[in-house]
């Protein structure tokens, strides 16, 4: 299930205004319109509450819909029925980004704004598991190594891992946080073998197939896009484990976990540089035909850069703040605003 919409208070007075669609942008001047991914929600958020407070009048909408969700809505053109913003989890896909053009939104603006963590949690009490990426392909993997999954504990999968049996709720396959899962995770556990690694070579869609689907015997269960109510789940059963972004972990330690993968705990240390697995960069995308009829689009991206820094709020909500030059190129690209080159794509 979706979190509904977050929408700050001045928008009672913009629901008498309307917004036509023959402008450049989502609803009035004075609106902005975000969408997409739930793990960059909370921070998307958190920068629509300080924005609103310095531009009195401007009415920032932020809906929690998934990373390809979020983008589909992005990408059906141009106009006041259409957002400003996309959250995403993970780059927008080259799919995606042809699917903007041929809708007339051609100038797609990307926006790094910080590191997450994909995070695997289980309850507070329950006995400490450290698991691999092999581990976790081969427990949730469709057919592993090409062979139908018929696991039913960790210890199925790993001799070394106690007779627990494997339930894992994570993220829809809308969401940018079940590609990162694929293609951070899965995909690795399965490329440890070598076939598999062999087989990308000479049918890259079989190998896809075999290393990212997951199975569907109810050992998976998607969650939709409320991480806070899979936190709530996770935590009354000890024999499930949760697939979400660090920022959840870090809001909720009182009541989970982390699970560490080849011995490596998710923190900000970690996840900044990069020895934990499941880091990734999260994103915003900004449409460029909406900036010049929404003159405050601009200062939303702005305001974004001023809170994503070390010891900045986003940090405090869970965000990995960049360091070095990504952290400078990060910055600069937030001023510039220079479209993407969709060529680079995959």
């Amino acid at each position: 299930m979706s979190k509904l919409p977050l929408i700050f208070p001045a928008i009672l007075l913009l629901t008498a205004c309307g917004g036509g669609s023959s402008g450049g942008g989502g609803g009035s001047t004075g609106q902005i319109k975000v969408v997409g991914s739930s793990t960059v929600y909370p921070f998307t958020t958190a920068v629509a509450e300080a924005f609103q407070r310095d531009n009195p009048g401007t009415t920032v909408i932020v809906e929690s819909t998934g990373t390809g969700a979020g983008m589909k809505l992005f990408c059906a053109g141009i106009g006041g029925d259409t957002p400003d913003v996309a959250n995403a989890s993970r780059q927008i896909k080259k799919s995606e980004y042809d699917t903007c053009v041929k809708n007339g939104a051609k100038s797609i603006i990307e926006v790094p704004i910080g590191i997450d963590g994909l995070t695997f949690i289980e309850d507070k009490g329950a006995t400490p598991l450290n698991l691999t990426v092999k581990d976790i392909y081969g427990a949730l993997a469709a057919n592993p190594y090409g062979k139908p999954n018929t696991a039913k504990t960790w210890h199925d999968v790993n001799p070394a891992l106690p007779e627990r049996k494997i339930r894992v709720m994570g993220p829809p396959p809308t969401s940018g946080t079940r590609d990162s899962l694929a293609d951070l995770i899965l995909a690795k556990g399965c490329e440890t073998d070598p076939a598999m690694k062999a087989l990308k070579a000479s049918d890259e869609k079989r190998q896809k197939d075999i290393c990212t689907k997951v199975r569907e015997d109810g050992v998976y269960i998607e969650a939709g896009e409320n991480d806070n109510l899979l936190v709530q789940k996770v935590s009354v059963d000890k024999d499930t484990i949760g697939v979400l972004g660090f920022s959840y972990l870090d809001e909720n330690a009182d009541k989970v976990k982390a699970v560490s993968l080849a011995g490596v705990a998710p923190t900000e240390e970690t996840i900044s540089n990069l020895t934990y697995p499941g880091s990734r960069k999260l994103y915003i995308y900004i449409k460029g035909e909406h900036l010049a009829v929404k003159p405050k689009l601009k200062g939303f991206v702005a305001a974004y850069s001023k809170l994503w820094g070390k010891g900045g709020q986003l940090e405090k909500r869970g965000l990995v703040p960049f360091g070095g030059a990504d952290a400078s190129s990060a910055v600069a690209q937030a001023t510039a605003l220079t479209p993407l080159d969709g060529s680079t794509l995959k």
